[in-house]
Formats: C-alpha cells, structure tokens, sequence
C-alpha cells in the first residue's frame, strides 16, 4: 500500500505505464492514445498480475470521459476497468451514467454495465437491469424504463407522469436516436399503448423529421376531425410540414408549409387542397419571399389566394374578408425611397363582385428627404408615383403624381417649435366609366395642382417634482390652401377608409392616399398634458379640435370635420406599470359633447389573474351602409390556476340593436416538464353561405421527446 505522502509519485508512474501500454497496444486495439487524468485517495498496484486498484473518490478522465467510483480496478494486460459503488460516467455529451458495477476498456468507450441509470442532458432519464456500451457511441439497455419526467420529492417511487417500458432500448449517439423494441407507454403507471417498434430523437437534436404532436376535434359543420403534422427537416436552412387533416363530415384536406432561409432572403408557402362532400375541389395558396439584390435593393412575391370566398373560413384556415397578392422591388438609400409594385385582389364577403377588384399594374413610387441645411435648418421633400389600375368590371384609372415641399423648422428663444411649410401637388389622371353622379359617367383626361401651406406651433412647458416630472405641450396650425381640389371626375381608389381622431388632428391633408385632398384654410389648436414617473409609470393626455373656413362635401357626413368646428378628438392614456394600461380614445360632438366615436383598451392583471378589454363604437357615417353604426366589445381573460395549469377565456359581442354575440372560447391547458395538454371550446355565430354557426372542440396531447421532434427555420 502506498501512502499519501507518496501517491502523487506512484501515479505519475502509473500514468506514464499507462499511457505507454496503450501506445504499445494501438495496432492491436481501438484504445485511444490520450493520456489519462487519474486521483484516488490510496493505490495498490500488483507487479506480477499488473493491475492498479485504486480507493476512496476515484477518478479517471479519459478522452472528454469522467468516470468516479469509490473502487476501481486496472488491469493492464486486458485493458480493462471496472469499477464498483457510487459509479457515475460523465459523457462528452453531457449525458451521465450510474451504475452499481461496471467493466470498460480502458478508454472507457465499451464495456457491461449493470443496475444502470442515465440521465440525459434534458434531465430526461434511463433506468435498465443491465447494458451494453460500444465504442462509446451505442447503448443497448435491457429490460429499461424511460421518462422526461421529474420524479415526486414526496415519493420518489412512485411511477412518474407518463414513462415506456421495454423489453430493449437502443441510443446510437452517433444517429441521435433512441429506439425502443416491445415497448408500452404508461400514463401514472398504467399501461395504456402498446408499441412493437418506437423511436424518437435523443436531446441532442434540435431539429429532425418525424411526426408532431396531434390535435383531436370535433366541429359542427366538419364534424369529427385529426390533424397529426409531418415535419421534414430537409436541410439546414429549409423544411416542411404535412398535416393530413381527416374529418368524418368533409372527407380529408391536405395542408402543406414549405419553409427557406438564405444569407440573401426567405421564402415561405403555405397551401391546402380538399374535395368536399358536394365534390367541389377546394384550396388556398399563402406565400411570402422576399430576396435582397444588394446592400440597396430587394424584391419580394406575396401570394394569397383561395379557390372559393367561404373556404378559408370553414375549414378555420383564416378569417380574413379580402386577400391581396403583391409582387415588389424597392430600394433604400440614405433619405431616398424607390419602389415599383403591382397588386392583385380577392374579396371574400358576399356581396364583393370578382369583376371589380382592381389589378394594379404598375404602381411606382419615389420619396426623397434632402438634408437639413446649416444653421437654419430647412429642407426640401419630394415624391413622384404612378398608377395603373384596371378593372373587367368598373372604373379604370391612371394616375401620375408630383409633390414637392419646403420645410423650415425653427426653436425660439423660450423653447417653443415651429415648423413652416409648403407643398405644390400636382396630378394627371386618365379615366374610364368613372362614375360622375346623376347616372353620368367621364372618361378621358382631368387633372389638378393643388398648392398648400402651413405652420406648425408648439409650446412644450417641463416641471420637475418629486419622483414624476410633467409635460404640458400647447400646439396649434394653421394651414392655407384654395377650396375644391376633387373634381367629381377624380376617382377616389385610396383615401376611403378615413377616420379623425387625434393622430391625424394636425395633419396638413388628414386623407392617407393621393385621390383626395383636403382644401380650404383652416386651424388646429390643442393641448398635450403628460405625467411620467422616475419609475416608469406614464399619463397622456392630447386633446384638440379643427376649424375649417367653410364647411364643404370634401369630408362624408358625420365624419366629424363637414362643418366650420369639428368634432373635439383626443385620448387618455394611463400606465402606471409595465403590467397594468389603460386607454380612451374619444371623438365627441362639437354641439353636445355625445360620443361619436369611443374606443376603450385595458391590459392589466398578474400570473393569477389578467384581463383584457377593447371597445369600440362609431355613429353611423353618412347614407352608406359601408359606413353604418358600429358598437363592439371583446374581452379576454387568463388565469395561472397553478404552478402548471392554465384557464382563459375570450369573447366577442356585437353590441348593436341587431347584433349578439360573435365569437366565444374557452381553453384549459397543462404544461410541465414533460407533458403538455389544451382542451379548447370555441363557438362561432357567424353564418356566411355555406358556412354555419358552429362548435368546435379541440384537445391536444403533447409528449416532450416524442412529439417535439422539429421547430421550424426562423
């Protein structure tokens, strides 16, 4: 026996012997030739027999292995350890092996274990009477157990959440996977599927084809329905997924995604194709890409298409009403924007005629923002755009556009802003069949230059207290610009959806598109009050009204700007946390202060207990029923029950005379460490066609390790 005050000397030696019988022994065996790191608190060593035993915390690191174990024993001639009591083998992987008794090579790559548990590097977890290594890279364990699951702290005993047992288990590190032979899958320690052939990807694996977890329903229009998705990991910078989708009522659907990713750009397409129960075949095509050309220019293909107006909706693919294809190249450069598109649509509402959804070919734009001069500041703007816009069915149009401005902002001496300005738009359209009025329609050449003006004021007054500082802001315009400017032969294609409200109370020409303009002088004057806390809390409160110096039809009735006063616009916006806001936003009349047009948005709430809520109502504009009264609320609702249980909830309600409820959910879901399970209850009041009120009811069941097997390129 050696002594401690002698251990050090002695494996010095024995690592020199070592490694030089495994030197000597390379042409003979698959040993490898690293040298050994080898501690033990006492060495015997046997000249004759040439085998090393070694006590008390010992450890051998050899070629990325660990290997500790109270007792170990080296035979030289047969090259061969084994180890006894408290054994655990620590993997390049970061796998970790335990044992009561092992025999290895003396790289520690092949050998018999017994009473073997692994834990893996998710903290997943073997257990086997006995196994088998080989060449450090196959596993085969006998009579074992596997689970991702933690075991109870109370009863560590006790079978855990779900677990397989097999008669074998084979993990090939090499192939990253795991197979399972005569195997049955265990919920709570009952048995519930038996499985002849199984395997999954070990936790090394990030990414890998196979099949993902599925989800079970039951729909009142589709009836019975299973999706199991397919992921296929084509590459590194591409895969797919094929989801099978099989209902009892409508026979089955295919859905297809295709996903890419390069240095240069990305493409995705989504696509799905069914043969109804009346034999109509239906699908839908989704796609986005988009490449760069160079460090300036890129260019894009955006596709939405569907065969029909109601399929998406009925097989809950999507709920949009209008679909829009677009096809692009445009260009970036310091202050200056280019770009030429061209649209396609599809409405999907039931009265939208497929013979007037415009196709937009070209539509070619460019802005410029020149540099601010020095010492004063100014700069010039410019933008130039044409558009071609074609119909089988209506108007057609073509539109060419110039717009130069002059801009001087300018800081006085007690801190107040202005911003002078002015504009000269110019415009050139040639028409067909555009509907004038009195049944008349023009066709041919119309234009208009329109010049405009303006001056932008504001006062911002800061004070400091304790903890907060608050901001109140005084802001007025003044804007000159001659009367008309819409010429009732101007269609009007991109400036219909208009709303006042305060992010656009102090624009110089409030309509978002070029087909309109907003003529005549008028004042904008309000008011911007903030508080903002130290700790990040925030109040804001913009108010504020426009007068105009003559009321006119430029503006639809009720849209709050048709007379010399508006509407007053404005919004409260409260935050007091990261995890608690609320907002109104207000359009109330000039004459009474009613609410014409009111939306109400809160968020708040903690892991017990968050809610959310948005309202919205608007008084009916003008005679159109494209612009009718609209009043609307939707809620939601999320509860953390527990450490991993969750309940939510949501609605959606039509508040009119004629309205009810349109949309209600309901879902619970678990997650744990190793399991994942939703039931969902959704249930639609829309009718549309051949799409009906329904139920739907869904429950998902997600195995980690097993039905995790893939994630989608980002």
């Amino acid at each position: 026996m050696i002594g401690k005050s002698l251990l050090w000397l002695t494996l010095a030696a024995f690592l020199v012997s070592l490694t030089g019988t495994a030197a000597r022994a390379q042409s003979q065996s698959p040993s490898t030739t690293d040298p050994a790191v080898f501690s033990a608190d006492e060495v015997l060593y046997d000249d004759q027999l040439e085998i090393v035993t070694a006590r008390g915390n010992v450890e051998i690191v050899q070629g990325g292995r660990t290997l500790l174990a109270d007792l170990i024993s080296y035979d030289r001639k047969q090259d061969i350890v084994t180890a006894f009591g408290n054994i655990s083998l620590l993997e390049p992987s970061g796998d970790v092996m335990f044992a009561e008794k092992v025999e290895l090579s003396g790289d520690l790559k092949t050998g018999v274990v017994t009473e073997i548990r692994i834990l893996m590097e998710d903290n997943s977890r073997f257990a086997a009477r006995g196994g088998r290594r080989t060449d450090g890279n196959l596993t085969e364990l006998k009579r074992a157990v596997y689970s991702p699951c933690e075991l109870c702290k109370n009863d560590p005993e006790a079978a855990p959440l779900w677990q397989i047992r097999a008669a074998e288990v084979n993990h090939d590190q090499k192939e990253q996977t795991i197979e399972y032979y005569d195997a049955v899958m265990e919920f709570y320690g009952i048995p519930f599927l038996y499985l002849p052939y199984f395997q999954h990807p070990d936790p090394t694996v990030k990414r890998r084809s196979g099949f993902l977890a599925p989800t079970f329903g039951n729909n009142s229009d589709l009836g019975f329905f299973t999706q199991t998705p397919y992921f296929w990991n084509i590459s590194e910078h591409e895969d797919a997924t094929f989801t099978p989708i099989i209902t009892s009522q409508e026979g089955a659907a295919g859905l297809a995604e295709y996903r890419w990713r390069g240095m240069k750009g990305r493409f995705d397409i989504e696509t799905s194709i069914t043969e109804d129960s009346n034999d109509d075949v239906r699908g839908h095509v989704f796609s986005e890409s988009r490449f760069d050309i160079d460090d300036t220019w890129r260019w894009g293909l955006d596709v939405e298409r569907s065969t029909d107006d109601t399929y998406l909706d009925r097989y809950q693919l999507s709920g949009e009403d209008d679909l829009t294809s677009r096809a692009y190249v445009e260009g970036f450069s310091g202050r200056r924007y280019a770009s030429a598109s061209a649209y396609a649509y599809q409405g999907l509402r039931e009265d939208d005629d497929p013979g007037e959804a415009p196709l937009v070919l070209p539509f070619a734009q460019y802005d410029f923002v020149g540099e601010p001069t020095e010492g004063s500041g100014r700069y010039f703007t410019f933008n130039a755009n044409t558009q071609v816009l074609q119909r089988s069915d209506g108007t057609d149009s073509r539109r060419m556009s110039l717009k130069g401005g002059w801009n001087m902002p300018y800081t006085g001496p007690m801190g107040d802003e202005v911003v002078v300005s002015a504009t000269v738009q110019s415009d050139l359209y040639h028409v067909n069949d555009v509907n004038v009025g009195n049944g008349r329609t023009e066709n041919g050449f119309t234009g208009r230059v329109f010049p405009q003006a303006s001056v932008n004021w504001s006062w911002p007054l800061v004070r400091d207290q304790q903890g907060a500082h608050q901001i109140i802001k005084p802001m007025a315009s003044a804007v000159v610009a001659p009367y008309g400017g819409n010429p009732s032969d101007v269609p009007n294609e991109d400036s219909q959806n208009f709303e006042f409200d305060d992010t656009n109370l102090f624009s110089a020409n409030r309509f978002t598109g070029y087909d309109r303009v907003e003529g005549g002088p008028r004042l904008n004057y309000g008011m911007n009050w903030g508080w903002y806390g130290n700790g990040g809390g925030r109040t804001e409160v913009p108010v504020g009204q426009s007068f105009r110096g003559k009321g006119d039809d430029t503006f639809k009735e009720e849209s709050g700007l048709q007379q010399h006063f508006s509407d007053l616009v404005g919004r409260v916006e409260v935050a007091p946390t990261n995890a608690l806001s609320f907002l109104y936003r207000f359009r109330l009349s000039k004459e009474n202060l009613e609410p014409q047009r009111q939306e109400i948005g809160f968020s708040g709430g903690e892991r017990a207990l968050s809610l959310g809520l948005n309202y919205i109502q608007v008084e009916r504009q003008g005679a159109s029923d494209e612009f009718d009264a609209r009043e609307e609320i939707s809620l939601n609702a999320q509860s953390q029950l527990s450490k991993h249980w969750i309940a939510r909830a949501d609605g959606r309600r039509d508040l009119t005379s004629d309205g009810g409820w349109l949309r209600i959910g309901l879902g619970l879901s678990y997650e744990d460490e190793c399991f994942g399970f939703s039931a969902d209850y959704v249930r639609s009041f829309t009718r549309d066609r051949d799409v009906n009120a329904d139920d739907t009811f869904m429950l998902r069941f997600l195995f980690k390790n097993l039905g995790e097997v893939g994630s989608p390129v980002g």
